[in-house]
């Protein structure tokens, strides 16, 4: 009996992680009871300036074994507000695919996971901005974390919003069923 259509569906949760600033030793006005065990002062939790804002997951789609899925991950936006003129690079990294329990069958690997960002899709304010990868032709795997997006401001506020793209190789040994993974986008 010839099996037709086995397919793998794949989904991603999406996450984003702002660069907080290092910890300060003595934070003024700060309760001892809030002192950590270390000596090291805890300090109070305020907006960062910069921010980046990623979609929540994604459905990435359904394809066969030895194909491919090529799916828009939605739109990512840092938006930057801090004083002077620093630059931020936006960086993503991936976990591995699975189902089940995560045997070799059933992991679809980083090695086997494309990104690219695209060009800008939106923005305000001055600056500059630049795509890690503007094309398809330039997409990366991400086997260890890239570079999607970076820039600098010239004027508070600045917001750069792009609509990255996931291109999911899928191993021809693959076992049939719903993968999920992470994508991290980070800003610094």
């Amino acid at each position: 009996m010839r099996q037709v259509g086995v397919g793998v569906i794949v989904t991603a949760t999406l996450a984003g992680t702002t660069a907080l600033p290092g910890a300060l030793s003595a934070v003024p006005g700060l309760a001892p009871a809030a002192q950590a065990d270390t000596g090291t002062a805890l300090v109070p939790l305020r907006a960062d300036p910069l921010t980046i804002t990623v979609p929540g997951s994604v459905n990435l789609g359904s394809g066969s074994r030895g194909g491919t899925i090529s799916a828009s991950m939605g739109t990512v936006t840092v938006t930057d507000s801090r004083g002077g003129i620093p630059p931020w690079t936006a960086t993503v990294s991936a976990t591995n695919f699975t189902t089940g329990s995560g045997t070799p069958a059933q992991t679809i690997t980083t090695a086997n996971i494309a990104y690219w960002s695209g060009p800008v899709t939106a923005s305000s304010g001055v600056g500059t901005r630049n795509p890690g990868q503007p094309t398809a032709a330039s997409r990366v795997t991400l086997t260890s974390p890239v570079v999607a997006f970076s820039g600098r401001k010239q004027a508070t506020p600045m917001s750069t919003s792009w609509q990255p793209t996931l291109v999911i190789t899928i191993p021809s040994s693959a076992a049939a069923g719903v993968y999920t993974g992470t994508i991290t986008h980070s800003v610094a």
